[in-house]
């Protein structure tokens, strides 16, 4: 693998030399795959896919996943593989596929090894935990900065005012709240999966028993101030109600590694210019 760097030219005597050229934004740079260029323009298309802190992470994030396409896109060519497209997949997403179907061995994960995994795991395989909890809910639209700032604030204005005292809960939820629940001070009874917004669900296993949470809870439907009164833990699940989903999580796993090591094995025989692969950040096949 080869990365182009910019090297500075002789100036003929007595001519001053340029001043250092500013380092280029990563995935703007000219990236070729054995001479096979990737376009700016398809890296400004593929950054939507590839959220990040910053616009520079995401294209270069952007650019390390088409420079793997590229690889498999000529390895598929090479080898004549085709795939029959369906639905809204692209011939050549379906050429890839089968490529990857054909190189990449993927053995089956035996009861054996997902047994294993279970004993490591146990915690994990479990039914949901359920919690009786308080809220005090201030909506704002997901698409309105302005407006989830302003209720943001309020929620943790409200949790100032309250100060750990539980016993003004009730109250501040009837004059806050803009969920039905006000008018029980808040009280939603026992919430177990499915009843509300999942990011609500999931947050409430991480909160204290009996107490203000200290941070407002954010859903896309807005903020909550959350007071959970008590948590009844989930039952043990056993190893035949869960063998299904462990054999997929692992199946996965194996895939996942046996397609990173192929793409590493093409990238490492292919001339590649304009991005340093081994400096991403990220896995190459993801």
């Amino acid at each position: 693998m080869s990365v182009q760097h910019y090297v500075p030219q002789p100036q003929p005597q007595g001519e001053p030399s340029p001043q250092a050229q500013p380092t280029r934004r990563p995935g703007t740079q000219a990236i070729t795959v054995n001479g096979r260029e990737i376009s700016r323009d398809a890296i400004d298309r593929e950054v939507q896919h590839h959220p990040a802190p910053s616009i520079d992470e995401a294209r270069r994030q952007a650019a390390t996943a088409l420079v793997v396409r590229e690889l498999l896109i000529q390895r598929a060519e090479a080898l004549g593989v085709t795939g029959e497209a369906k639905g809204e997949e692209t011939a050549e997403e379906a050429a890839i596929a089968r490529l990857i179907e054909q190189e990449c061995e993927c053995p089956e994960p035996s009861e054996e090894d997902c047994r294993r995994y279970f004993e490591a795991n146990r915690d994990r395989f479990r039914t949901p935990d359920a919690h009786e909890v308080s809220h005090i809910f201030l909506p704002a639209p997901n698409d309105d900065e302005a407006l989830r700032a302003e209720a943001r604030n309020a929620a943790r204005n409200l949790i100032s005012q309250l100060d750990g005292d539980t016993s003004r809960f009730a109250e501040l939820a009837r004059a806050h709240s803009r969920c039905s629940s006000r008018e029980q001070g808040g009280h939603l009874g026992l919430i177990t999966r499915g009843q509300t917004a999942p990011e609500f669900e999931r947050a409430l296993s991480r909160m204290p028993v009996g107490e203000i949470n200290h941070h407002p809870l954010e859903t896309r439907y807005g903020f909550h101030v959350v007071l959970v009164h008590q948590r009844e833990p989930g039952e043990p699940l056993p190893f035949e109600a869960v063998q299904g989903d462990i054999a997929a999580y692992l199946r996965e796993q194996v895939h996942r590694r046996a397609v990173s090591q192929y793409v590493q094995l093409l990238a490492g025989q292919a001339a590649i210019h304009g991005i340093d692969l081994e400096a991403a950040g990220t896995p190459l096949v993801q």
